[in-house]
């Protein structure tokens, strides 16, 4: 059937991940650069009679609600359009939730559509300042470039793909194109955030945040709330989405988490929100820094960690400013340690840029 399709795009050499090894192979090294978390936007789209496009971005796992019938039919969390689709493809445009990315691979779940999914999919990209613009081009050949070519989606699966090479390219808008039509529950789009910074080198600001190339690149347990929401935008809207470990029964136990800056600094102040956790929050928490030019990340263990902040005693709610210890010397990653277990919202690292 793909053969069959009128819009040709080129042939992007990409390697199918499996389902069970999509979020190690793409969760520790990047982002989802279309997370509606991080500030992705559905900006336009061909339709979407049966269920939103908004859905596409959603960061938490698409639910099923059997039975739940709505003016359109049966409920589905995810995108849906109408049968019948008389253009080669419906299409959804969405603006990156960073200044602009690259890219090193694509998700995409038809979780729950099943005879309603999307038996095909592409992916575009383009660099641009005008959204109007993007937007005139609608399902036409406009300004897009290939990200990934034309592949074979299915039934109530997540399906991905790794470039064979990372995108050189930065982007700011995709284009998710589904052959003819049906229903997709999410859209990942992993790949590095390409931060403006400010060209004062003296100015201080969060190197840890995702927008600024910021990335959770492992840590001793996720078990109710990932990593990589410590470096997400703002102070969030609910307990859901922080970083939360299992409760410890060892004593001496310690979680921590490891963040690799977007860019070498010195580092100046930290804050950590307990935001939302009131009573599952940390005992005590502490913050250590390295300097690492090795491959791969620095492992927990590794030697050369300093410590970088006085201990922290932690509060429910709130958000715990404390300087740093060492204010002249270049570090590219920060260990967050919470004593014993529990949940923190967000990690600010202020630093200055070690250009």
């Amino acid at each position: 059937m793909a053969s069959d399709i009128d819009y040709k795009l080129d042939s992007v050499p990409a390697t199918r991940v499996a389902a069970e090894d999509i979020d190690k192979t793409f969760r520790s090294s990047s982002i989802d650069l279309v997370s509606a978390d991080l500030g992705g936007k559905v900006l336009g789209f061909s339709d979407q009679w049966f269920a939103e496009a908004e859905n596409l971005i959603n960061p938490a796992a698409p639910i099923r609600q059997p039975g739940k019938m709505v003016y359109t039919g049966a409920w589905y969390d995810g995108w849906e359009t109408r049968r019948h689709n008389p253009q080669p493809f419906d299409w959804v445009v969405i603006r990156l939730g960073v200044a602009s990315g690259t890219v090193e691979g694509v998700e995409v779940d038809t979780a729950f559509f099943n005879g309603n999914h999307a038996p095909f999919i592409s992916v575009e990209g383009c660099f641009s300042q005008d959204d109007d613009q993007v937007l005139s081009w609608k399902g036409e050949r406009g300004g897009w470039e290939t990200i990934l070519g034309i592949e074979e989606a299915g039934p109530s699966q997540r399906f991905g793909w790794k470039l064979n090479n990372p995108t050189q390219k930065q982007y700011t808008h995709v284009r998710l194109n589904m052959y003819p039509d049906g229903g997709i529950a999410r859209f990942r789009l992993f790949g590095h955030a390409v931060p403006v910074f400010p060209e004062d080198t003296n100015a201080i600001f969060d190197l840890a945040a995702a927008q600024n190339g910021g990335v959770a690149v492992s840590c001793s347990d996720q078990h109710f709330g990932t990593k990589d929401n410590l470096i997400l935008p703002g102070r969030g809207k609910n307990m859901g989405d922080g970083w939360e470990t299992a409760r410890s029964r060892t004593k001496g136990h310690i979680d921590w988490t490891i963040i690799r800056l977007g860019a070498a600094g010195y580092i100046q102040n930290f804050v950590v929100d307990t935001a939302h956790f009131r009573g599952n929050y940390p005992q005590q928490v502490k913050l250590q820094a390295i300097e690492w030019k090795g491959e791969p990340e620095p492992s927990a263990d590794a030697e050369g960690w300093f410590e970088v902040a006085e201990p922290i005693k932690c509060k429910p709610d709130l958000e715990h400013p404390a300087d740093s210890l060492i204010k002249d010397k270049p570090f590219t990653h920060v260990k967050l340690i919470i004593i014993p277990d529990g949940g923190v919202k967000r990690l600010r690292v202020f630093a200055k840029r070690a250009v």
